[in-house]
């Protein structure tokens, strides 16, 4: 009879396999399609000061140092030089609402892969990465760490978190325990930290404005097909975790639907409360390809960038 650790560890390996499965494909985009567009669309404005210099038509207002602008009598602007490295902080939330799936996989096995990709992507380009994995039951912080081997071994440990257990769900809270406090002091400043959840309408979680200052925060969530539009007409068979049966579900009504919409909506909205700005957020079918999306969105960044 195994152990738990032994089966953890068991998991830990398989995982591993996995991703050294996705990691070529991962340095096939780097080197062929991303380019440097990965470190360009992470950098943002997260730099550090080098010194002061006149200000000269077309550099950014936003770099104006006024104490120095005022005491000179003419305009100068803070000189800044890119860090060497980046430091990607992922915090994955693992609510239960995550394993819901209406195809082939759940929001939470797509959600897991697209964190792994994002280490893998951070292992490439040599930077450093950690994560925060919470659920209800609890939080695991593990720092950034550099080097292939190392990152690896982070990302198998997150893609072998054990779901949350879904019985007794009116004993527990429906909310992952993430220590936003502590996120403050968990990355250097100006640090990626990248939000995977599933984002449902609710408030920002306390600290959230002091850490939009202190890193680039990005939202990163999964949507099943059945989140964007309900099932057809039509009687349909699923699977009822909490009843552990199959159970057959009539096609929805007008008031169902429009409860639905509802939802969605203040579902979107607070996703874009939490980020702004469309380039900060990506959400990603659990039926699409999850590297590719994310190609797609470090384009845009990139893109963007080059407009300013």
């Amino acid at each position: 009879m195994s152990s738990p650790v032994t089966e953890h560890i068991s998991l830990v390996t398989s995982q591993l396999a996995l991703l050294r499965q996705l990691e070529w494909r991962v340095r096939h985009a780097v080197e062929n399609v991303l380019s440097g567009e990965y470190r360009s669309a992470f950098r943002g404005r997260g730099m550090e000061f080098d010194q002061v210099v006149k200000y000269t038509y077309g550099d950014d207002i936003r770099d104006i140092d006024w104490n120095v602008t005022a005491r000179l009598g003419e305009p100068y602007r803070k000189k800044f030089i890119e860090e060497r490295e980046v430091t990607v902080l992922i915090v994955f939330e693992d609510s239960v609402s995550l394993q819901f799936g209406s195809g082939a996989q759940s929001k939470r096995e797509a959600l897991l892969e697209l964190a792994g990709l994002v280490m893998l992507l951070g292992a490439v380009n040599r930077d450093r990465v950690g994560f925060l994995h919470a659920s209800e039951e609890g939080y695991t912080l593990k720092e950034p760490v550099r080097g292939r081997g190392q990152i690896l071994h982070l990302a198998a440990q997150l893609l072998g978190k054990p779901a949350p257990a879904i019985e007794n769900r009116e004993a527990k809270s429906e909310n992952a325990l993430v220590p936003w406090r502590m996120l403050a002091h968990a990355a250097p400043r100006h640090s990626i930290l990248i939000w995977l959840g599933d984002f449902p309408p609710r408030a920002a979680p306390e600290g959230w404005t002091v850490l939009t200052r202190r890193y680039n925060t990005m939202g990163f969530r999964v949507d099943d097909p059945w989140e964007r539009e309900l099932p057809g007409t039509g009687r349909l068979t699923a699977y009822d975790p909490v009843a552990g049966r199959l159970v057959n579900l009539n096609s929805a009504s007008a008031a169902q639907r429009a409860a639905h919409a509802a939802w969605a909506a203040a579902r979107n909205a607070g996703f874009k409360a939490l980020f702004p700005n469309p380039l900060s957020r990506l959400t990603v079918r659990t039926d699409e390809e999850r590297l590719e999306a994310l190609v797609r969105f470090f384009h845009a960044r990139m893109f963007a960038g080059n407009r300013r």
